[in-house]
């Protein structure tokens, strides 16, 4: 093993049991096995019978109680559920080691292949926006509509921000940032990460600070934390250099599903100069901007953002199929409303 690579991390099967997951009022955990993958889903009960199903996908670092607060908004609008990608949350590692774009948004269709849910109504954040278009684009039959805050998708000038996360991807600085700060909390990382996602960090609560701190002390036991996130880090920025069909703005031009944007404005993380070009690249687009949102503007913002998504849902007639297609369309939503005491270890 080269010394600038992280130490090998054993099959999920033989891995400790770490702490155990915060779950939420009124929601559940369980455990689905998949050719190659093991996944945590996370749900809630839908308020009554028949509501189309919804799937949300979280990004680099966060899990699926990332989207705890707009589950709960929308359990009366969707039947849905949260999972945790591959090595992330509550979800072992993946057995090859595959932490691409690619290998992330297989998992995802196999889970929809498996349970029988899809066309869905998708979600994703930031490295869960990348996957998510992703499998809209080759698997439309999956999709019902798309909803994507801050979306991963490539820039050609990253803001200076958000170099640090994309150096993760070069093998050693994983293992190096992990020795430089070996003698840092859980609440002084807790903390770091609310100010690079939060565009204010005053909003969260403190209980949903206690609840973070929480997960990022059981996180840190995980023999595999920093590999998966070098690997996921790596993975992106292997994502973004692909050309052709497989560039992730060819795959966004190819995306049929009705597509709602949320962009916040003190993203530090996902450039929002990229909200235009994303709102012309998905061709039946709305696009929501939020002036003080950051990179999670959906436990930010949650009130304002399941707003959006009924309003979507109103547009495409409830189903999720278009009434009709008008490519380039976009909405432009201006100040956030609604405040949320949010919790939980943000995602990028």
């Amino acid at each position: 093993m080269s010394s600038t690579e992280l130490p090998f991390v054993p099959p999920a099967n033989v891995l400790p049991k770490v702490g155990t997951v915060r779950v939420a009022e009124g929601e559940r955990l369980r455990s689905v096995e998949l050719p190659g993958v093991t996944l945590t889903m996370r749900s809630r009960p839908p308020a009554r019978e028949g509501l189309p199903p919804a799937l949300y996908v979280h990004g680099l670092g966060g899990s699926s109680q990332n989207w705890s607060a707009l589950m709960a908004l929308l359990d009366g609008t969707v039947d849905g559920e949260a999972l945790d990608l591959p090595g992330f949350g509550d979800s072992p590692p993946p057995d090859d080691g595959n932490y691409s774009v690619t290998a992330h948004a297989r998992a995802v269709i196999r889970y929809l292949d498996a349970s029988g849910r899809g066309p869905v109504h998708l979600f994703g954040n930031s490295l869960g926006g990348a996957i998510t278009t992703r499998v809209a684009a080759v698997r439309p039959d999956l999709v019902r509509t798309l909803t994507l805050v801050s979306p991963a998708l490539p820039e050609i000038r990253v803001q200076r921000t958000a170099v640090p996360t994309g150096l993760l991807a070069v093998p050693g600085v994983a293992l190096l940032f992990t020795r430089l700060t070996r003698g840092w909390t859980a609440e002084q990382r807790v903390r770091g990460v609310m100010a690079l996602c939060y565009g204010d960090p005053g909003r969260v609560s403190a209980e949903g600070f206690r609840n973070a701190v929480q997960e990022m002390e059981r996180r840190q036991r995980l023999p595999y934390f920093w590999d998966a996130m070098a690997r996921s880090a790596r993975g992106i920025v292997n994502a973004y250099t692909l050309g052709g069909q497989q560039g992730l703005w060819r795959q966004a031009e190819r995306v049929l599903a009705p597509t709602l944007l949320v962009y916040g404005g003190r993203d530090q993380l996902v450039g929002f100069r990229m909200a235009q070009k994303a709102a012309r690249a998905f061709r039946d687009s709305r696009l929501v901007t939020l002036p003080d949102a950051g990179h999670v503007a959906m436990m930010e913002y949650p009130e304002t953002v399941a707003t959006a998504f009924r309003e979507l849902l109103d547009e495409a007639g409830g189903s999720g199929t278009r009434r009709a297609r008008r490519a380039g369309r976009t909405d432009t939503g201006g100040d956030a409303v609604g405040a949320s005491g949010t919790d939980e270890s943000m995602g990028g």
